[in-house]
């Protein structure tokens, strides 16, 4: 699988329109172009977008209020899933109001700091849900490798330790992208052929150099972009090997759900990843280029609960609960 790390935390592929560069300038804002091509289509997109933004939202809030109130949730993966539908919900919420607003807009503009805002959040939410993925994926890892020891490995203050790693990771490797972004030079043209703002577009509308943002951007990318992917690759390699080692196979069932819905998930994040980013080689598209970027970007974090409620007894259990 030929995954291009290099641009994992700039989560949707950005590219510049064909336009030649102007002498250094002092660019205030930024145009997007994202949805540019059907003038007519705005109202039927803000509906859509509105629709998919909405559900996100429920859908998270739903299972986080499901894991705070029953007491059968009360276990380390619904306190990891807890965190993740809130990372959800942050991480649609920092475009998809943006873009639902340009909909109305003739000029969709972005101000510069409100394009370093973005791409702030943005890397913030991809660094974190990498690693709580991995974490997850070690919670699932011991309780069915190691189901005696889970108590004293899974204990509290370990659950609290590794989500708080998780956030710091994303806010570090976040802080670091956004100064070292804030202190290129950018030239013109301003025109952003997305809905949203990017860490490869500042660099490529940099006059200055460039290499120090890029070696970090690797150095990140391998830190907390694959190494977290190969984390929880192993964790089910050796996951899956014990299951298929259980003698019944009601045992091996049961094993199996208990973590399914994560397992689709991870499938489904660095699936639409891998997909979103192999596409660089193919060529550039304006509408497929979007289409990609909105799968991975939008429709994911409405995926999650979706996916947990659909798949996890416990959880939907909470939520008839909840429709009472």
């Amino acid at each position: 699988m030929h995954f291009h790390y290099a641009f994992f935390f700039s989560h949707c592929f950005v590219a510049m329109t064909p336009l030649e560069m102007n002498n250094q300038t002092d660019v205030t804002e930024f145009i997007f172009l994202g949805f540019s091509n059907h003038p007519k289509l705005q109202g039927l997109f803000f509906l859509v977008f509105l629709l998919i933004y909405l559900t996100t939202l429920l859908g998270n809030m739903l299972i986080i209020t499901a894991t705070r109130i029953s007491p059968a949730l009360h276990t380390p993966m619904y306190y990891f899933l807890s965190n993740l539908s809130f990372l959800d919900i942050c991480y649609t919420s920092t475009t998809v109001p943006v873009m639902l607003v340009n909909f109305f807009r003739e000029k969709k503009t972005i101000s510069y700091e409100g394009c370093l805002s973005q791409i702030f959040f943005l890397v913030t939410c991809a660094g974190t849900e990498g690693v709580l993925l991995a974490a997850m994926a070690y919670d699932r890892y011991v309780a069915i490798c190691h189901p005696l020891q889970y108590p004293l490995l899974m204990r509290v203050k370990v659950c609290i330790f590794l989500v708080t790693g998780s956030w710091l990771c994303g806010l570090v490797n976040s802080v670091t992208h956004t100064v070292l972004a804030a202190t290129l030079t950018l030239c013109g043209p301003n025109q952003i052929s997305h809905f949203l703002c990017d860490i490869p577009l500042l660099l490529k509308l940099s006059c200055s150099d460039t290499s120090l943002n890029e070696s970090v951007l690797h150095v990140a990318s391998a830190t907390i972009g694959l190494s977290p992917c190969l984390f929880t690759g192993v964790s089910y390699i050796l996951i899956i090997s014990s299951i298929l080692r259980i003698p019944s196979a009601r045992g091996r069932s049961k094993a199996f759900s208990t973590c399914a819905s994560h397992l689709t998930v991870v499938v489904v994040f660095y699936g639409t990843a891998n997909f979103n980013y192999d596409r660089t080689n193919i060529g550039y598209n304006l509408d497929a280029d979007i289409l990609v970027s909105v799968l991975f970007c939008v429709i994911t974090p409405m995926l999650n609960p979706i996916i947990y409620s659909l798949r996890n007894k416990e959880v939907k259990g909470a939520l008839r609960k909840l429709a009472r």
